[in-house]
């Protein structure tokens, strides 16, 4: 019997190897004599194509260790991963921000008004000064254009809506980029309109349960001035670790989000602030443990993108 011919294309997207970086394979399957291809199994996520070149059947698999499905595996992985990467997010925001507001009004504070309010958010969010001077320097190179604000909304699996907050100073890459990640991870573009009314914009404060108890939080919130405060979801498979990595959000506005920070200074509670507001849902969605694990993956694709800033989802 001929041999089946099996061929593995190796795309590397760098040449280090982390952990928690995926890779793709494309994956050629080629028909014998028989016209029978090697493996004709179809895949619900990443549907075979036809190459044109060779006619032969053409997968893309990833090299990442298959998702585990099931609540406790998702919500214990990348903990501390997914806190940094918020942390450099909002960096990335404020600096955007800071290099807008100096390409409009120029780096003088006392006659640039935009700047000044960026420079006070940033100094409200505990961004670090050298950020804020190294995009106010880099907003007078030679070719650096100002960013623009932009929103794509997303249809995720199982009926999961998603808002993705872009600043770029190439729309056209930006765009580009979201659909690729969608086209190779799962979700679809959707209609402008379609998926913002299932939010509301508000300045978020986000307190670990272990930093500080609801009736405390309820007090600050009162004395601030504050909409509500909001306890984290729970599921019957929770653990003691899974309910310690929960949060609380203080929902404010944007008049009295410096007093709420303020009080929890006072009271010497560790909070995380928002990157200028969140996007909370009016209410949530319940999808199985495949498509939460399946819409989580999407998110985090997007957030890799340089110029996404924040997703948001009414998943619960």
């Amino acid at each position: 019997m001929r041999a089946l011919s099996l061929r593995l294309v190796f795309q590397f997207q760098t040449l280090s190897f982390r952990a928690s970086s995926s890779r793709p394979i494309t994956l050629f399957l080629h028909r014998n004599n028989n016209n029978n291809l090697l493996n004709n199994k179809s895949s619900s996520l990443t549907p075979p194509f036809l190459d044109t070149n060779n006619h032969s059947r053409v997968r893309k698999i990833w090299t990442f260790s298959p998702l585990c499905m099931g609540r406790r595996s998702s919500k214990i992985a990348g903990r501390k991963e997914a806190q940094d990467a918020k942390k450099a997010k909002l960096y990335s925001r404020i600096g955007k921000e800071v290099v807008s507001a100096v390409k409009k009004g120029g780096p003088n504070v006392a006659s640039n008004s935009v700047l000044a309010a960026v420079l006070e958010k940033a100094k409200e969010l505990d961004v670090p000064k050298d950020i804020v001077e190294r995009n106010i320097k880099r907003a007078s190179e030679k070719g650096q254009e100002a960013y623009i604000e932009k929103i794509y909304e997303v249809y995720g699996y199982g009926g999961v809506s998603m808002v993705v907050e872009v600043s770029t100073d190439k729309i056209h890459r930006s765009v580009a980029k979201i659909r690729e990640v969608l086209r190779d991870y799962g979700g679809k573009m959707a209609d402008s309109g379609s998926v913002m009314f299932k939010f509301t914009r508000c300045r978020v404060v986000n307190i670990k349960v272990t930093n500080a108890d609801k009736d405390q939080l309820l007090n600050i919130a009162l004395d601030a001035g504050a909409e509500d405060v909001i306890e984290p979801p729970t599921y019957d498979d929770d653990t003691e670790e899974d309910r310690s990595e929960r949060y609380y959000k203080i929902v404010g506005s944007s008049e009295n989000y410096s007093s709420i920070l303020s009080k929890l200074r006072e009271e010497g509670i560790d909070f995380e602030p928002d990157n200028g507001s969140e996007l909370l849902p009016n209410t949530t969605i319940e999808v199985d443990d495949e498509a939460m694990d399946l819409n989580k993956e999407v998110m985090h694709q997007l957030l890799e993108l340089d110029d996404v800033d924040a997703v948001y989802t009414d998943q619960k």
